[in-house]
């Protein structure tokens, strides 16, 4: 009876879990520009693995529960799988997002850039203190 309801939540998780990635994968093709991309392509599969790892480490702990050790050891590197996951995708998105920025990639249809206009007032602050140094 258990281990009929313990499948069904494997089962569960990783149909949340496919939904997720695929619908990640929709977004990368379908978005206008590079960041709401990487917003597609970090948050959904991101979410997505969630669910996939977890439903592997469910269906571990039932193995390992039923005297297998396997299950244990399959269970642990999921969960260090995820940690690895979670640390890194949203550390890409952030370093791909400033490269994109830095380098003229401009979002489509923004209204308001806040880095930029952070970006110019240092240039203007570092000019006036260069023509402040040459004064002197």
């Amino acid at each position: 009876m258990i281990g009929t309801i313990i499948n069904y939540i494997v089962y569960l998780f990783l149909v949340i879990g496919v939904f997720f990635t695929l619908l990640g994968g929709v977004g990368i093709l379908r978005f206008p520009d590079v960041y709401t991309r990487l917003h597609a392509g970090t948050k959904c599969t991101t979410f997505g693995s969630i669910f996939l790892i977890l439903s592997i480490v469910i269906l571990g702990l039932k193995t390992w529960h039923l005297g297998d050790t396997d299950g244990s050891v399959l269970a642990i590197h999921s969960i260090i799988a995820l940690i690895a996951i979670l640390l890194t995708n949203p550390t890409g998105a952030h370093a791909i997002a400033r490269a994109a920025h830095r380098s003229g990639v401009m979002p489509i249809d923004a209204v308001v850039d806040r880095l930029k206009e952070k970006n110019d007032k240092n240039q203007d602050r570092k000019k006036t203190e260069v023509d402040t140094l040459e004064d002197e």
